[in-house]
Protein backbone atom coordinates (compact mmCIF):
# COMPACT_ATOMS: atom_id res chain seq x y z
CA UNK A 1 0.00 0.00 0.00
CA UNK A 2 2.95 2.39 0.35
CA UNK A 3 3.32 2.36 -3.28
CA UNK A 4 0.05 3.03 -3.82
CA UNK A 5 0.48 6.13 -1.53
CA UNK A 6 3.17 7.86 -3.02
CA UNK A 7 1.24 7.24 -6.37
CA UNK A 8 -1.68 8.69 -5.35
CA UNK A 9 -1.28 12.14 -6.51
CA UNK A 10 -0.41 11.13 -9.76
CA UNK A 11 -3.39 8.88 -10.37
CA UNK A 12 -5.52 11.35 -8.86
CA UNK A 13 -4.03 14.07 -11.47
CA UNK A 14 -4.62 11.40 -14.25
CA UNK A 15 -8.15 10.89 -13.04
CA UNK A 16 -8.92 15.14 -12.91
CA UNK A 17 -7.42 14.88 -16.51
CA UNK A 18 -9.67 12.74 -17.74
CA UNK A 19 -12.66 14.22 -16.35
CA UNK A 20 -11.79 17.77 -17.80
CA UNK A 21 -11.14 16.74 -21.06
CA UNK A 22 -14.67 14.90 -21.21
CA UNK A 23 -15.92 17.92 -19.73
CA UNK A 24 -14.63 20.40 -22.54
CA UNK A 25 -16.21 17.76 -25.07
CA UNK A 26 -19.49 18.11 -23.11
CA UNK A 27 -18.99 22.23 -23.37
CA UNK A 28 -18.12 21.81 -26.77
CA UNK A 29 -20.93 19.70 -28.41
CA UNK A 30 -23.27 21.63 -26.06
CA UNK A 31 -23.80 24.29 -28.86
CA UNK A 32 -25.78 21.29 -30.63
CA UNK A 33 -28.79 21.42 -28.02
CA UNK A 34 -31.74 23.25 -29.57
CA UNK A 35 -34.34 21.10 -28.94
CA UNK A 36 -35.46 18.50 -26.52
CA UNK A 37 -34.76 15.72 -29.57
CA UNK A 38 -30.98 17.32 -29.93
CA UNK A 39 -30.42 16.40 -26.03
CA UNK A 40 -31.80 13.19 -25.38
CA UNK A 41 -31.37 11.79 -28.92
CA UNK A 42 -28.61 13.77 -30.29
CA UNK A 43 -31.32 14.76 -32.85
CA UNK A 44 -31.71 10.95 -34.60
CA UNK A 45 -28.73 12.20 -36.81
CA UNK A 46 -25.74 9.51 -35.35
CA UNK A 47 -23.99 7.18 -38.07
CA UNK A 48 -22.35 4.33 -38.12
CA UNK A 49 -18.68 5.47 -36.01
CA UNK A 50 -20.97 7.10 -33.40
CA UNK A 51 -23.22 4.09 -32.58
CA UNK A 52 -20.96 1.36 -32.68
CA UNK A 53 -18.10 3.92 -30.73
CA UNK A 54 -20.60 4.26 -28.37
CA UNK A 55 -22.48 0.95 -27.88
CA UNK A 56 -19.25 -0.72 -27.27
CA UNK A 57 -17.99 1.92 -24.89
CA UNK A 58 -20.97 0.99 -23.10
CA UNK A 59 -20.93 -2.53 -23.39
CA UNK A 60 -17.05 -2.53 -22.11
CA UNK A 61 -18.27 -1.25 -18.67
CA UNK A 62 -18.20 -1.53 -15.00
CA UNK A 63 -19.26 -5.32 -15.57
CA UNK A 64 -17.03 -6.54 -18.27
CA UNK A 65 -13.85 -4.67 -16.79
CA UNK A 66 -14.20 -4.82 -12.76
CA UNK A 67 -17.15 -7.39 -12.53
CA UNK A 68 -15.84 -9.95 -14.80
CA UNK A 69 -12.25 -9.92 -14.16
CA UNK A 70 -12.95 -10.41 -10.20
CA UNK A 71 -15.57 -13.45 -11.63
CA UNK A 72 -12.33 -14.54 -13.69
CA UNK A 73 -10.07 -13.94 -10.69
CA UNK A 74 -12.28 -16.63 -8.71
CA UNK A 75 -13.37 -18.53 -11.33
CA UNK A 76 -10.85 -18.77 -14.57
CA UNK A 77 -12.12 -18.76 -17.81
CA UNK A 78 -15.67 -18.26 -16.65
CA UNK A 79 -14.58 -14.43 -17.02
CA UNK A 80 -15.08 -14.93 -20.86
CA UNK A 81 -18.82 -15.80 -20.64
CA UNK A 82 -19.48 -12.27 -20.05
CA UNK A 83 -18.12 -11.24 -22.85
CA UNK A 84 -19.84 -13.79 -24.78
CA UNK A 85 -22.94 -13.20 -23.62
CA UNK A 86 -23.13 -9.87 -24.33
CA UNK A 87 -21.57 -10.52 -28.15
CA UNK A 88 -24.73 -13.12 -28.43
CA UNK A 89 -27.05 -10.47 -26.63
CA UNK A 90 -26.25 -7.62 -29.49
CA UNK A 91 -27.05 -9.94 -31.84
CA UNK A 92 -29.92 -10.61 -31.23
CA UNK A 93 -30.51 -7.61 -30.40
CA UNK A 94 -29.79 -6.29 -33.94
CA UNK A 95 -31.95 -9.63 -35.78
CA UNK A 96 -34.78 -8.91 -33.26
CA UNK A 97 -35.17 -5.12 -32.61
CA UNK A 98 -33.19 -3.13 -35.20
CA UNK A 99 -36.07 -2.05 -37.32
CA UNK A 100 -37.88 -0.16 -34.23
CA UNK A 101 -35.82 2.71 -35.49
CA UNK A 102 -38.49 3.21 -38.51
CA UNK A 103 -40.82 4.16 -35.96
CA UNK A 104 -39.38 6.82 -34.37
CA UNK A 105 -39.60 5.56 -30.86
CA UNK A 106 -37.97 7.61 -28.75
CA UNK A 107 -38.33 5.10 -25.48
CA UNK A 108 -38.60 1.51 -24.67
CA UNK A 109 -41.72 1.83 -22.71
CA UNK A 110 -42.76 3.94 -25.46
CA UNK A 111 -42.18 0.35 -28.21
CA UNK A 112 -43.87 -1.63 -25.78
CA UNK A 113 -46.60 0.25 -25.60
CA UNK A 114 -46.87 0.22 -29.50
CA UNK A 115 -46.48 -3.93 -29.36
CA UNK A 116 -50.25 -3.37 -27.19
CA UNK A 117 -52.11 -1.48 -28.99
CA UNK A 118 -50.28 2.06 -27.53
CA UNK A 119 -51.91 0.68 -24.33
CA UNK A 120 -50.77 3.00 -21.29
CA UNK A 121 -51.32 0.96 -18.49
CA UNK A 122 -47.91 -1.59 -19.56
CA UNK A 123 -46.31 1.29 -20.84
CA UNK A 124 -46.65 3.20 -17.12
CA UNK A 125 -45.43 -0.30 -15.53
CA UNK A 126 -42.85 -0.85 -17.85
CA UNK A 127 -41.78 2.80 -17.60
CA UNK A 128 -41.50 2.49 -13.41
CA UNK A 129 -39.96 -0.54 -13.61
CA UNK A 130 -37.18 0.36 -16.63
CA UNK A 131 -36.16 4.51 -14.84
CA UNK A 132 -36.01 2.15 -11.64
CA UNK A 133 -33.51 -0.77 -13.47
CA UNK A 134 -32.05 2.20 -15.28
CA UNK A 135 -31.47 4.13 -12.36
CA UNK A 136 -30.01 0.47 -10.22
CA UNK A 137 -27.59 0.66 -13.57
CA UNK A 138 -25.86 3.84 -12.74
CA UNK A 139 -25.59 3.05 -9.21
CA UNK A 140 -23.26 -0.17 -10.26
CA UNK A 141 -21.05 2.02 -12.53
CA UNK A 142 -20.61 4.39 -9.51
CA UNK A 143 -19.79 1.94 -7.34
CA UNK A 144 -17.09 0.42 -9.84
CA UNK A 145 -15.61 3.56 -10.86
CA UNK A 146 -15.60 4.62 -7.49
CA UNK A 147 -13.65 1.42 -6.65
CA UNK A 148 -10.78 2.17 -8.91
CA UNK A 149 -10.44 5.73 -7.31
CA UNK A 150 -10.81 4.62 -3.66
CA UNK A 151 -8.10 1.81 -4.05
CA UNK A 152 -5.88 3.94 -6.43
CA UNK A 153 -5.95 7.50 -4.91
CA UNK A 154 -6.78 5.87 -1.14
CA UNK A 155 -9.73 8.22 -1.23
CA UNK A 156 -12.41 8.01 1.16
CA UNK A 157 -15.10 5.03 -0.58
CA UNK A 158 -18.29 7.06 -0.05
CA UNK A 159 -16.15 10.32 -1.14
CA UNK A 160 -15.34 8.32 -4.09
CA UNK A 161 -18.65 7.69 -4.90
CA UNK A 162 -19.37 11.40 -4.87
CA UNK A 163 -16.96 12.34 -6.93
CA UNK A 164 -17.64 9.85 -9.84
CA UNK A 165 -21.01 10.33 -10.32
CA UNK A 166 -20.27 14.28 -10.50
CA UNK A 167 -17.52 13.64 -12.60
CA UNK A 168 -19.26 12.47 -15.73
CA UNK A 169 -22.62 14.06 -14.23
CA UNK A 170 -20.98 17.34 -15.40
CA UNK A 171 -20.50 16.70 -19.01
CA UNK A 172 -23.63 14.60 -19.68
CA UNK A 173 -25.53 17.65 -18.32
CA UNK A 174 -23.91 20.23 -19.84
CA UNK A 175 -23.71 18.35 -23.63
CA UNK A 176 -26.88 15.64 -23.03
CA UNK A 177 -26.45 12.68 -25.39
CA UNK A 178 -24.43 14.27 -27.75
CA UNK A 179 -22.30 14.29 -25.12
CA UNK A 180 -22.26 11.08 -24.23
CA UNK A 181 -22.05 9.67 -27.49
CA UNK A 182 -19.13 11.73 -28.22
CA UNK A 183 -17.18 11.33 -24.81
CA UNK A 184 -18.36 7.29 -25.10
CA UNK A 185 -15.98 7.54 -28.34
CA UNK A 186 -12.85 8.66 -26.99
CA UNK A 187 -13.24 6.86 -23.71
CA UNK A 188 -13.83 3.84 -25.91
CA UNK A 189 -10.78 3.83 -27.79
CA UNK A 190 -9.03 4.59 -24.24
CA UNK A 191 -10.88 1.49 -22.48
CA UNK A 192 -9.74 -0.39 -25.27
CA UNK A 193 -6.12 0.25 -26.41
CA UNK A 194 -5.94 0.52 -22.07
CA UNK A 195 -7.23 -3.20 -21.46
CA UNK A 196 -5.09 -4.55 -23.95
CA UNK A 197 -2.05 -3.25 -22.83
CA UNK A 198 -2.80 -4.47 -19.30
CA UNK A 199 -4.10 -7.54 -20.53
CA UNK A 200 -0.92 -8.55 -22.59
CA UNK A 201 1.56 -6.92 -19.59
CA UNK A 202 -0.21 -8.98 -16.94
CA UNK A 203 0.37 -12.09 -19.14
CA UNK A 204 3.88 -11.41 -19.80
CA UNK A 205 4.44 -10.94 -16.04
CA UNK A 206 2.92 -14.04 -15.13
CA UNK A 207 5.38 -16.18 -17.42
CA UNK A 208 2.75 -16.84 -20.80
CA UNK A 209 -0.36 -18.67 -20.62
CA UNK A 210 1.37 -21.89 -19.66
CA UNK A 211 2.32 -20.41 -16.14
CA UNK A 212 -0.78 -18.36 -15.96
CA UNK A 213 -3.05 -21.91 -15.59
CA UNK A 214 -0.26 -23.96 -13.83
CA UNK A 215 -0.91 -21.07 -10.50
CA UNK A 216 -4.45 -21.09 -11.29
CA UNK A 217 -6.76 -24.05 -9.87
CA UNK A 218 -7.05 -26.89 -12.32
CA UNK A 219 -11.12 -26.64 -12.43
CA UNK A 220 -10.37 -22.42 -12.95
CA UNK A 221 -8.92 -23.57 -16.57
CA UNK A 222 -11.39 -25.72 -17.73
CA UNK A 223 -13.39 -24.61 -21.06
CA UNK A 224 -15.07 -21.74 -19.78
CA UNK A 225 -14.62 -21.95 -16.62
CA UNK A 226 -17.32 -24.70 -16.33
CA UNK A 227 -15.58 -27.43 -14.05
CA UNK A 228 -16.04 -24.24 -11.46
CA UNK A 229 -18.97 -23.30 -12.05
CA UNK A 230 -20.55 -25.75 -12.75
CA UNK A 231 -22.36 -26.49 -16.30
CA UNK A 232 -25.96 -24.81 -15.49
CA UNK A 233 -24.16 -21.57 -13.67
CA UNK A 234 -21.96 -21.49 -16.45
CA UNK A 235 -25.17 -20.85 -18.90
CA UNK A 236 -27.16 -18.88 -16.44
CA UNK A 237 -24.12 -16.40 -16.68
CA UNK A 238 -24.04 -15.74 -20.22
CA UNK A 239 -28.09 -15.82 -20.39
CA UNK A 240 -28.04 -13.26 -17.71
CA UNK A 241 -25.58 -10.71 -19.75
CA UNK A 242 -27.65 -11.41 -23.00
CA UNK A 243 -30.87 -10.77 -21.40
CA UNK A 244 -29.46 -7.93 -20.02
CA UNK A 245 -28.15 -6.45 -23.33
CA UNK A 246 -31.57 -7.22 -25.40
CA UNK A 247 -33.47 -5.35 -22.36
CA UNK A 248 -31.40 -2.93 -21.26
CA UNK A 249 -33.25 0.71 -22.22
CA UNK A 250 -29.58 2.48 -22.94
CA UNK A 251 -29.11 -0.11 -25.82
CA UNK A 252 -32.11 0.64 -27.41
CA UNK A 253 -31.70 4.53 -26.73
CA UNK A 254 -28.34 3.68 -29.54
CA UNK A 255 -31.06 2.40 -31.95
CA UNK A 256 -33.59 4.97 -31.42
CA UNK A 257 -30.56 7.82 -32.22
CA UNK A 258 -29.29 6.61 -35.21
CA UNK A 259 -29.71 7.78 -38.47
CA UNK A 260 -31.60 4.89 -39.82
CA UNK A 261 -32.13 1.25 -39.39
CA UNK A 262 -29.10 0.00 -41.65
CA UNK A 263 -26.86 2.15 -39.73
CA UNK A 264 -28.26 0.30 -36.04
CA UNK A 265 -27.70 -3.03 -37.90
CA UNK A 266 -24.26 -2.23 -39.28
CA UNK A 267 -22.95 -0.81 -35.79
CA UNK A 268 -24.50 -3.62 -33.41
CA UNK A 269 -22.69 -6.31 -35.55
CA UNK A 270 -19.43 -4.61 -35.82
CA UNK A 271 -20.08 -3.96 -32.02
CA UNK A 272 -20.65 -7.94 -31.79
CA UNK A 273 -17.50 -9.14 -33.31
CA UNK A 274 -15.60 -6.74 -31.39
CA UNK A 275 -17.23 -7.75 -27.84
CA UNK A 276 -16.82 -11.04 -28.53
CA UNK A 277 -12.64 -10.78 -28.89
CA UNK A 278 -12.98 -8.77 -26.57
CA UNK A 279 -14.02 -11.60 -24.10
CA UNK A 280 -10.68 -13.31 -23.72
CA UNK A 281 -9.12 -10.04 -21.96
CA UNK A 282 -10.91 -10.40 -18.50
CA UNK A 283 -10.07 -13.91 -18.00
CA UNK A 284 -5.99 -13.41 -18.87
CA UNK A 285 -6.28 -10.19 -16.88
CA UNK A 286 -8.09 -12.14 -13.55
CA UNK A 287 -5.73 -15.45 -14.15
CA UNK A 288 -2.68 -13.56 -13.80
CA UNK A 289 -3.70 -11.48 -10.82
CA UNK A 290 -4.93 -14.47 -9.76
CA UNK A 291 -1.52 -16.01 -10.32
CA UNK A 292 0.84 -12.74 -9.13
CA UNK A 293 -1.15 -11.54 -6.10
CA UNK A 294 -3.15 -15.26 -4.96
CA UNK A 295 -5.42 -14.94 -1.88
CA UNK A 296 -6.83 -11.55 -2.30
CA UNK A 297 -9.40 -10.50 0.21
CA UNK A 298 -11.44 -8.40 -2.45
CA UNK A 299 -11.46 -10.04 -6.03
CA UNK A 300 -13.10 -6.89 -7.48
CA UNK A 301 -9.88 -4.91 -6.94
CA UNK A 302 -8.03 -7.60 -8.79
CA UNK A 303 -7.58 -5.19 -11.35
CA UNK A 304 -6.25 -2.11 -9.66
CA UNK A 305 -4.27 -4.21 -7.57
CA UNK A 306 -1.83 -5.58 -10.21
CA UNK A 307 -1.55 -2.72 -11.55
CA UNK A 308 -0.43 -0.65 -8.53
CA UNK A 309 1.53 -3.64 -6.70
CA UNK A 310 3.11 -5.15 -10.34
CA UNK A 311 3.11 -2.38 -12.57
CA UNK A 312 5.09 1.13 -12.67
CA UNK A 313 3.04 3.58 -11.89
CA UNK A 314 2.34 4.94 -15.43
CA UNK A 315 0.83 1.49 -15.92
CA UNK A 316 -1.44 2.09 -12.82
CA UNK A 317 -2.43 5.91 -14.01
CA UNK A 318 -3.18 3.56 -17.49
CA UNK A 319 -5.70 1.53 -15.90
CA UNK A 320 -7.46 4.00 -13.72
CA UNK A 321 -7.96 6.35 -17.13
CA UNK A 322 -9.29 3.05 -18.82
CA UNK A 323 -11.19 1.64 -15.57
CA UNK A 324 -12.95 4.92 -15.05
CA UNK A 325 -13.39 5.42 -18.72
CA UNK A 326 -15.35 1.52 -18.88
CA UNK A 327 -17.31 3.05 -15.81
CA UNK A 328 -17.86 6.53 -16.95
CA UNK A 329 -19.07 5.58 -20.65
CA UNK A 330 -21.35 3.39 -19.13
CA UNK A 331 -22.78 5.31 -16.22
CA UNK A 332 -23.33 8.53 -18.85
CA UNK A 333 -25.69 6.59 -21.07
CA UNK A 334 -27.72 4.81 -18.37
CA UNK A 335 -28.30 8.72 -16.99
CA UNK A 336 -29.18 10.12 -20.05
CA UNK A 337 -31.59 6.88 -20.83
CA UNK A 338 -32.79 7.22 -17.66
CA UNK A 339 -33.99 11.19 -18.00
CA UNK A 340 -35.77 10.30 -21.61
CA UNK A 341 -37.81 7.51 -19.61
CA UNK A 342 -38.89 10.04 -17.18
CA UNK A 343 -39.50 12.75 -19.16
CA UNK A 344 -41.46 11.00 -21.95
CA UNK A 345 -42.75 8.47 -19.47
CA UNK A 346 -43.00 8.97 -16.02
CA UNK A 347 -44.21 12.24 -16.02
CA UNK A 348 -47.05 11.63 -18.25
CA UNK A 349 -48.52 9.13 -16.37
CA UNK A 350 -48.04 11.06 -13.20
CA UNK A 351 -49.03 14.40 -14.51
CA UNK A 352 -51.23 13.68 -17.10
CA UNK A 353 -49.56 15.63 -19.50
CA UNK A 354 -45.89 15.78 -21.44
CA UNK A 355 -43.58 18.38 -20.54
CA UNK A 356 -43.42 21.74 -22.89
CA UNK A 357 -41.17 21.57 -25.88
CA UNK A 358 -39.54 24.90 -25.20
CA UNK A 359 -38.25 23.82 -21.97
CA UNK A 360 -37.41 20.67 -22.84
CA UNK A 361 -33.55 21.10 -22.68
CA UNK A 362 -33.92 22.62 -18.93
CA UNK A 363 -36.03 20.04 -18.01
CA UNK A 364 -33.95 17.07 -19.29
CA UNK A 365 -30.99 18.76 -17.00
CA UNK A 366 -33.02 19.10 -14.19
CA UNK A 367 -34.29 15.89 -14.10
CA UNK A 368 -30.84 14.38 -14.97
CA UNK A 369 -29.01 15.86 -11.99
CA UNK A 370 -32.15 14.21 -9.81
CA UNK A 371 -31.84 10.41 -11.40
CA UNK A 372 -27.26 10.97 -10.49
CA UNK A 373 -28.59 12.06 -7.24
CA UNK A 374 -31.30 8.90 -6.81
CA UNK A 375 -28.73 6.51 -8.33
CA UNK A 376 -25.70 7.85 -6.14
CA UNK A 377 -27.77 7.43 -2.97
CA UNK A 378 -28.30 3.74 -4.05
CA UNK A 379 -24.46 3.19 -4.70
CA UNK A 380 -23.84 4.37 -1.47
CA UNK A 381 -25.46 1.41 0.05
CA UNK A 382 -23.87 -1.34 -2.13
CA UNK A 383 -20.86 -3.44 -2.05
CA UNK A 384 -20.32 -5.53 -4.75
CA UNK A 385 -20.56 -5.59 -8.61
CA UNK A 386 -21.22 -8.72 -10.12
CA UNK A 387 -24.44 -10.04 -8.26
CA UNK A 388 -25.46 -6.87 -7.98
CA UNK A 389 -25.78 -6.67 -11.56
CA UNK A 390 -26.89 -10.29 -12.30
CA UNK A 391 -30.03 -10.17 -9.49
CA UNK A 392 -31.12 -6.85 -11.23
CA UNK A 393 -31.16 -8.17 -14.37
CA UNK A 394 -32.86 -11.55 -13.63
CA UNK A 395 -35.26 -9.86 -11.02
CA UNK A 396 -36.59 -6.60 -13.61
CA UNK A 397 -35.51 -7.61 -16.97
CA UNK A 398 -36.00 -11.13 -17.92
CA UNK A 399 -40.10 -10.82 -17.93
CA UNK A 400 -39.68 -7.42 -19.51
CA UNK A 401 -37.39 -9.30 -22.63
CA UNK A 402 -40.62 -11.69 -23.12
CA UNK A 403 -43.28 -9.25 -22.86
CA UNK A 404 -41.48 -7.46 -25.57
CA UNK A 405 -41.03 -10.63 -27.72
CA UNK A 406 -44.72 -11.91 -27.59
CA UNK A 407 -46.05 -8.20 -28.01
CA UNK A 408 -43.65 -8.05 -30.82
CA UNK A 409 -44.33 -11.84 -32.32
CA UNK A 410 -47.18 -13.50 -31.31
CA UNK A 411 -50.29 -11.55 -32.20
CA UNK A 412 -52.51 -13.36 -29.76
CA UNK A 413 -50.75 -11.43 -27.07
CA UNK A 414 -52.26 -9.00 -24.57
CA UNK A 415 -51.70 -6.11 -22.38
CA UNK A 416 -52.82 -8.17 -19.36
CA UNK A 417 -50.38 -11.08 -20.75
CA UNK A 418 -47.52 -8.74 -21.39
CA UNK A 419 -47.57 -7.20 -17.29
CA UNK A 420 -48.30 -10.97 -15.86
CA UNK A 421 -44.42 -12.04 -17.81
CA UNK A 422 -42.78 -9.31 -16.28
CA UNK A 423 -44.66 -10.26 -13.03
CA UNK A 424 -44.08 -13.29 -13.14
CA UNK A 425 -40.21 -13.35 -14.46
CA UNK A 426 -39.96 -11.12 -11.14
CA UNK A 427 -41.67 -13.42 -8.95
CA UNK A 428 -39.87 -16.46 -10.33
CA UNK A 429 -36.57 -14.83 -9.67
CA UNK A 430 -37.07 -13.26 -5.97
CA UNK A 431 -38.37 -17.14 -5.67
CA UNK A 432 -34.77 -18.45 -6.68
CA UNK A 433 -32.50 -15.59 -4.89
CA UNK A 434 -34.51 -16.29 -1.56
CA UNK A 435 -33.48 -20.44 -1.70
CA UNK A 436 -29.58 -21.47 -1.28
CA UNK A 437 -30.72 -24.57 -2.55
CA UNK A 438 -32.01 -23.28 -6.07
CA UNK A 439 -29.59 -20.58 -6.38
CA UNK A 440 -26.64 -23.00 -6.07
CA UNK A 441 -28.06 -25.50 -8.65
CA UNK A 442 -29.08 -22.40 -11.07
CA UNK A 443 -26.40 -19.77 -10.41
CA UNK A 444 -28.84 -17.04 -10.95
CA UNK A 445 -31.86 -16.99 -11.48
CA UNK A 446 -32.60 -15.86 -15.32
CA UNK A 447 -33.80 -19.40 -16.96
CA UNK A 448 -36.49 -20.01 -14.15
CA UNK A 449 -37.03 -16.35 -14.91
CA UNK A 450 -37.21 -16.14 -18.45
CA UNK A 451 -39.61 -19.88 -18.34
CA UNK A 452 -41.63 -18.56 -15.95
CA UNK A 453 -42.33 -15.30 -17.26
CA UNK A 454 -43.15 -16.76 -21.18
CA UNK A 455 -45.75 -19.66 -19.49
CA UNK A 456 -47.61 -16.76 -17.17
CA UNK A 457 -47.32 -14.24 -20.44
CA UNK A 458 -48.76 -16.78 -23.17
CA UNK A 459 -51.76 -18.03 -20.30
CA UNK A 460 -52.38 -14.85 -19.16
CA UNK A 461 -53.26 -14.02 -22.74
CA UNK A 462 -55.01 -16.64 -24.14
CA UNK A 463 -57.66 -15.84 -21.27
CA UNK A 464 -57.84 -12.14 -21.62
CA UNK A 465 -59.44 -10.33 -24.93
CA UNK A 466 -57.87 -9.57 -28.10
CA UNK A 467 -56.35 -6.24 -28.80
CA UNK A 468 -58.01 -4.20 -30.68
CA UNK A 469 -55.90 -1.49 -31.93
CA UNK A 470 -53.81 -2.24 -35.05
CA UNK A 471 -50.78 -1.41 -34.95
CA UNK A 472 -51.15 1.49 -37.72
CA UNK A 473 -53.55 3.16 -35.08
CA UNK A 474 -50.63 2.57 -32.35
CA UNK A 475 -48.40 4.27 -34.05
CA UNK A 476 -50.34 7.27 -35.18
CA UNK A 477 -51.17 7.51 -30.89
CA UNK A 478 -47.98 7.55 -30.33
CA UNK A 479 -46.51 9.94 -32.21
CA UNK A 480 -49.46 12.58 -31.91
CA UNK A 481 -48.42 12.06 -28.00
CA UNK A 482 -45.00 12.12 -28.62
CA UNK A 483 -45.26 15.12 -31.28
CA UNK A 484 -46.39 17.78 -27.87
CA UNK A 485 -42.29 17.41 -26.59
CA UNK A 486 -40.75 17.97 -30.55
CA UNK A 487 -38.97 14.37 -30.49
CA UNK A 488 -39.61 11.77 -33.04
CA UNK A 489 -42.49 13.97 -35.79
CA UNK A 490 -40.53 13.58 -39.01
CA UNK A 491 -38.45 10.24 -39.34
CA UNK A 492 -35.67 8.82 -41.76
CA UNK A 493 -36.46 5.81 -44.04
CA UNK A 494 -34.13 3.30 -43.33
CA UNK A 495 -32.12 4.06 -46.37
CA UNK A 496 -31.21 7.02 -44.70
CA UNK A 497 -33.16 9.33 -47.02
CA UNK A 498 -36.17 11.24 -45.44
CA UNK A 499 -39.49 9.81 -44.86
CA UNK A 500 -43.16 11.44 -44.59
CA UNK A 501 -43.74 13.10 -41.16
CA UNK A 502 -46.20 10.60 -38.60
CA UNK A 503 -49.16 12.29 -38.74
CA UNK A 504 -50.48 13.65 -35.11
CA UNK A 505 -53.78 13.99 -33.84
CA UNK A 506 -56.37 15.57 -36.06
CA UNK A 507 -56.35 19.44 -35.48
CA UNK A 508 -53.28 19.41 -33.54
CA UNK A 509 -50.00 20.54 -35.28
CA UNK A 510 -46.59 18.98 -34.74
CA UNK A 511 -44.19 21.57 -33.19
CA UNK A 512 -41.14 21.54 -35.37
CA UNK A 513 -42.40 19.71 -38.17
CA UNK A 514 -40.52 20.21 -41.49
CA UNK A 515 -37.47 22.15 -40.43
CA UNK A 516 -35.23 19.08 -41.43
Amino acid sequence: MNKIAESSSVYLFAFIGSVVLMLCLGIWVARRNRTGEDFLLAGRRLSIPFVTGSALATLVGTGSSLGAVSLSYTNGWAGALYGLGGAAGIFLLLWLFADVREHGFMTFPEEMSYYYGANRIIKGAVAVVLFLATVGWLGAHILGGALYLSFLTGMNMALAKVVVAVGFGLYTVIGGYWAVVVTDMVQGTILFLGFSAIAVLALVKAGGFDSMNEKAPAEATSFLGVETLGTIPAISMAVVIAVGVLATPSHRQRIYSADSTRTARRSFAIVGVLFAAFAITPPIVGLSAQALSPGMDNPDLAFPTLATEVFPVWVGALLLVSGLSATMSSGDSEAITGVTIFLRDVSKMVTGKMPQAHNMVFYSRIALVAVLVFALGGALLAETIIEYITTMIATVLTGLLIAALLGKFWNRATWQGGLGAIIGGAAAATTVNLSESLTEYWGNPVIPSLVVALVVGVLVSLVTPRRKISAAEALRLLAAERSEIDVGTQLRASDGTPSCHTAPEPGHTAPGQGRR
